[in-house]
């Protein structure tokens, strides 16, 4: 496949979710680490780009290191108790300092629109303000943090007046009081409280590292709250750089936030590989699983027809219409990942002789040879025992082997039952499986 036809199809696959972001409020929280970085601009043309496609995007920035080198060229030594900065006066000013200018590289930065770049004509219209309230976080251990603070209040309805204006929101890790003291805050937790103040359908990290599975390798693709609080007791070892977002993480999905990701920064376009392709390469964090095998509905019969029309064309499957579909849809089930239907088959039972048909087996080919093959049938099978059936038929015209290795036996067409003779097409010279679950 040639880069144009590979762009073709990664622009028409990406089209779904372009259309669900669409006026959808984004939280986007990332470590001043991510800004000293020399390919942070690609960062904010990925930011310039989620924002002309309609999304209502909130940027909340950390600063920790710039705070370090300012207390270095004044000779003074960041300190820190439980991975918490103590901010005393000094720090408090270099805080003050760095926030301002990282604020202000951002803003520049978003502001560009040279010809011949990814910001041409893109006109992004930037909003700060004074949204997060913050209180002292106090003295801990006997040891007084200063003007280290925690969130006490964001002004949700102040930033999405600022969001229906087309803004793109920025929001720093600092925080005010009533009383007018500036407290210096965990950029992770300015976006929680930030995503859970807006109603944010998703806060997005960018972080310094995969999320790996030390145990296995690899990337943790996704965890529901309860695997993430598991995965943090199996592995204290972690670092901050992990432990905090993932905490941040289940905090937000546990208020009420639907998904959040997990992106490592250093990736490029990961930002937009996480939120424009079915699988994304970060990690994501839900309060339920985001891939379900359920019954179908009505509302799944678009996504059906699209994913059984390319085997009925290859003649893998019998050719199914809209209407017939709707007809029978409660002997559906559907594997949904992300809003996609990316499985399906259909159980077509006759209760009084106690048979059962299966038909219309198919798997999304990006999701093939991963077992998912394998859910669907088992919970076809469950659902006959459930439904007291003592035979299960199948037809097929190409995946013979594939049932016959799940305890499947051949049979003459003849012996196929007089309710699904109907179904049997002659012309497609399909065979005919037998399973005894009874």
């Amino acid at each position: 496949m040639n880069l144009q036809n590979e762009f073709v199809n990664w622009f028409r696959n990406s089209s779904p979710y372009i259309h669900a972001h669409r006026n959808k409020t984004f939280v986007v929280g990332f470590g001043g680490e991510a800004v000293l970085a020399e390919d942070f601009d690609h960062h904010v043309h990925d930011f310039a780009l989620l924002n002309s496609l309609g999304i209502r995007l909130v940027l909340v920035y950390g600063a920790r290191p710039q705070i370090d080198q300012r207390l270095q060229l004044l000779g003074c030594a960041p300190k820190f108790y439980h991975n918490l900065r103590i901010t005393d006066d000094i720090a408090l000013n270099c805080v003050k300092e760095a926030a301002g200018l990282v604020r202000v590289e951002i803003e520049a930065l978003l502001s560009l629109g040279l010809a011949n770049s990814p910001m041409a004509g893109a006109k992004v219209k930037v909003a700060s303000g004074n949204f997060v309230t913050a209180k002292p976080l106090g003295v801990i251990d006997g040891v007084d943090y200063g003007s280290t603070g925690e969130v006490r209040r964001v002004d949700g309805a102040a930033i999405h007046q600022l969001l229906d204006q087309d803004n793109v929101v920025l929001i720093s890790p600092i925080g005010y009081s009533p009383t007018g003291d500036v407290f210096n805050l965990s950029s992770e937790q300015v976006a929680t409280a930030t995503a859970i103040a807006l109603k944010a359908e998703k806060l997005v990290f960018l972080i310094e590292q995969d999320c790996l599975e030390p145990d296995l390798g690899g990337n943790v693709q996704q965890m529901t709250t309860a695997e993430a609080n598991a995965f943090l007791e199996r592995h204290p070892e972690l670092t901050e750089n992990l432990s905090r977002p993932l905490k941040a993480a289940i905090q937000s999905c546990e208020a009420g936030i639907d998904r959040v990701h997990l992106i490592n920064r250093k990736q490029d376009g990961a930002l937009l590989l996480e939120l424009f392709t079915h699988d994304g390469v970060g990690t994501l964090i839900s309060s339920t699983p985001y891939e379900e095998l359920r019954p179908a509905t009505l509302n799944d019969i678009g996504g059906i027809i699209e994913l059984i029309k390319p085997l009925g064309q290859e003649g893998k499957l019998a050719k199914r219409g809209r209407e017939k579909i709707e007809m029978e849809i409660a002997d559906y089930l559907v594997i949904e990942r992300d809003g996609l239907i990316i499985g399906c088959t259909a159980l077509h039972a006759h209760l009084q002789r106690k048979i059962g048909l299966i038909a219309c087996l198919a798997v999304h080919p990006d999701y093939q040879r991963s077992a998912r093959g394998n859910r669907l049938l088992d919970y076809v099978q469950r659902k006959a025992k459930q439904l007291h059936l003592d035979k299960l038929y199948v037809l097929s015209t190409q995946t013979s082997h594939w049932f016959l290795e799940r305890g499947f036996l051949t049979v003459d067409a003849s012996e196929l039952p007089e309710p699904f003779k109907a179904v049997f097409q002659s012309g497609r010279n399909s065979k005919v499986f037998i399973k005894d679950i009874g």
